[in-house]
């Protein structure tokens, strides 16, 4: 069996031989920081890309099979992005910023992570019919534009990536990107925007999370429609933390459910019944929008303080829930043993079928490479 077979196997309660060892990326300063110590060179740290060559160069360095986000991502954003423009210098030397979604964020530098958002230009209808509306509507070139990886190269989507992906020959699995339903209305209102939008005016709000389904859904009928062959579909999200999710549960059911729906029934009607998901945080809440409206693998199941693990999910929904994930990356900043112990734990997830591990967000800069290396040695061995 190659990767596709044995990924999609596993996924649909089918036999294999093994099961197959991914990953999730890797932030830039972890790569950096291997780089400094000599195990990569600089050029594939700064090379590096989801399923890229660089990518799967490192695979073979560290004993991954393949990264899990490896898809063709149809062009969902806002098109054009706003200009990156720097408001003010503060005497700390941190600058407020507006970034490509219109959103005034806090830079630090030498900072990493999320920076803080100040203000976001939308605030109401105006802004919308203004600065918005048209930065979000569909056209071809947002799928025919769009990068696709032909084995170690990234070609067009219209040069020669449609033939590509036509033939259908590939060793791995490749997912198609259908975008974000909810996220990037959190981005661009932020969460207290977004509560209040609701609140005060729902008929905008409705448009606002509509013209994003609308866009995903048509990026993705056309990529499907096209001919291409993709092994599942994948959603970002991100709209929970470590206490729950950042909409209300009955909200996000109404407003958003029905566009998950069009999309995962649109795929199935393409032969793709593997519908993933990424979202940060606690997204038990979350769970019952995405299950009842064809989303059923979640990604990548973070474990964090709040121990998420698909055991309970799969007690409460049944084998129709799936998972990628759930293998807490945070032991691979320690020792052997924690690795161990963590692959131990593992043991029961993998048993229950439908479950894939996979470390739980990208590698963070205290991962160590020779607990990555011995983690991926003892993940084949255990689980071949």
């Amino acid at each position: 069996m190659n990767n596709r077979e044995r990924t999609l196997a596993v996924l649909n309660y089918q036999p294999y031989d093994r099961m197959p060892v991914v990953h999730f990326g890797y932030w830039g300063d972890t790569l950096n920081k291997w780089a400094a110590e000599g195990h990569i060179t600089k050029r594939m740290a700064k090379a590096w890309g989801d399923g890229n060559a660089a990518d799967l160069a490192l695979d073979k360095k560290l004993g991954f099979d393949f990264n899990y986000y490896t898809c063709f991502h149809t062009d969902t954003h806002l098109r054009p992005g706003f200009e990156r423009k720097v408001l003010e210098e503060l005497p700390d030397g941190s600058r407020k910023v507006v970034d490509g979604e219109g959103v005034v964020i806090l830079e630090k530098s030498g900072a990493v992570g999320i920076p803080p958002e100040i203000d976001h230009l939308l605030k109401g209808r105006k802004e919308w019919e203004d600065h918005y509306k048209h930065r979000l509507q569909f056209h071809e070139e947002r799928v025919t534009k769009a990068r696709v990886r032909v084995g170690r190269k990234m070609v067009s989507f219209d040069e020669g990536g449609l033939d590509y992906l036509k033939r259908d020959r590939r060793t791995f699995p490749y997912g198609l990107h259908c975008g974000s339903l909810f996220g990037r209305v959190r981005n661009i209102l932020g969460v207290t925007g977004a509560t209040y939008l609701y609140a005060e005016d729902e008929a905008l709000f409705d448009e606002i999370v509509n013209t994003y389904g609308d866009l995903c859904f048509q990026c993705a009928k056309t990529a499907l429609e096209s001919g291409a062959k993709f092994d599942f579909i994948h959603f970002w999200e991100d709209i929970c933390f470590k206490n729950g999710p950042l909409i209300s549960p009955y909200v996000f059911m109404e407003k958003v459910g029905p566009h998950y729906r069009r999309i995962t029934d649109l795929a199935r009607r393409h032969g793709i019944n593997i519908c993933s998901l990424d979202c940060d945080g606690m997204i038990d809440a979350l769970i019952p929008t995405w299950i009842e409206n064809g989303v059923n693998t979640m990604f990548p199941i973070e474990v964090g303080t709040w121990n998420a693990s698909i055991e309970p999910w799969r007690a409460q929904y049944g084998r129709e829930l799936r998972g990628v994930g759930g293998m807490n990356k945070n032991v691979l900043s320690r020792d052997f043993n924690a690795v161990d112990a963590e692959i131990e734990r593992l043991r029961r997830l993998v048993d229950l079928g439908g479950f894939i591990p996979c470390p739980d967000h990208r590698l963070a800069p205290d991962s160590k490479w020779d607990n990555v290396r011995y983690y991926c040695d003892r993940m084949h061995e255990v689980f071949g």
